[in-house]
């Protein structure tokens, strides 16, 4: 049995450091990812990147709390359905959703992919659906809430029944992050998502700033994980590293 999994940009934002990595200062260009993973009985879209509405409007289109935070470099051509289009993937075709978080540049092109299965934890999609919480988490439903059969999963979730495309839990950047654990033709690999933004959060376990955490005790146990994962032999992607980013392979190529 054959698992690829692809990585694609889908823009990029310039952004203050210490929201990645507390104490710092200055700016940081960050690329925004997703992936395609191609199992032998279907295919998973691991978050989905930027709206069309943030490539029309630019950070007006976040609101006024965060597009001060923000430059926005996200061109036509770069949206999750057009890059799965240049790889001969329909979009409209895709298995499996999974929202690493309800945060709008990992969110923003769920509409895009209209017929997958959507696979969010529970406690994640619980915090979205109240006004007060979903304000305290920067989330907005219109990024998320397209209507598409929703699985809600309360822990691990294995995808496909065999172990090797598992959801894990790393929630603090939010209140139900996941990250995606995949049992690769080159080795196991783990999409963090924004449990660890930068190789530099697990070197130094050194976490964001305030802004950027639900639960800062539940995020340094998830970054503890992650680092476990790492020492085992587990192949990390950091979620917004764009040096680490350099030297990953883009689709069509798979880099696992």
């Amino acid at each position: 049995m054959t698992i690829n999994v692809y990585a694609m940009t889908c823009g990029w934002l310039t952004m203050p450091l210490p929201l990645l990595l507390d104490g710092t200062e200055g700016l940081i260009r960050i690329p925004v990812p997703a992936y395609l993973i191609r199992h032998p009985r279907g295919t998973v879209l691991f978050d989905s990147g930027l709206s069309l509405a943030v490539q029309r409007s630019g950070p007006a289109a976040l609101g006024p709390e965060l597009a001060p935070h923000f430059e926005v470099h996200f061109e036509p051509g770069e949206e999750i359905s057009a890059r799965l289009a240049a790889i001969e993937v329909d979009a409209g075709a895709i298995d499996f959703l999974v929202s690493s978080h309800l945060h709008f540049d990992h969110c923003g092109g769920h509409g895009l992919v209209p017929n997958a299965r959507h696979v969010v934890q529970k406690a994640e999609w619980a915090a979205a659906m109240v006004p007060e919480l979903a304000a305290a988490n920067h989330f907005n439903p219109a990024d998320f809430d397209h209507g598409h059969v929703r699985c809600e999963v309360d822990g691990e979730h294995d995808l496909f029944g065999d172990g090797a495309v598992r959801c894990i839990p790393t929630p603090g950047h939010t209140p139900g992050h996941q990250s995606l654990m995949v049992e690769a033709a080159g080795g196991r690999v783990v999409l963090c998502g924004d449990a660890c933004y930068l190789r530099r959060s697990i070197e130094e376990m050194r976490l964001p700033a305030a802004m950027a955490i639900s639960d800062a005790a539940n995020l340094r146990t998830s970054l503890e994980k992650l680092r476990a994962l790492r020492d085992a032999g587990a192949t990390l992607m950091y979620g917004h590293d764009p040096e680490f980013w350099a030297g990953i392979p883009q689709a069509p190529v798979a880099f696992a």
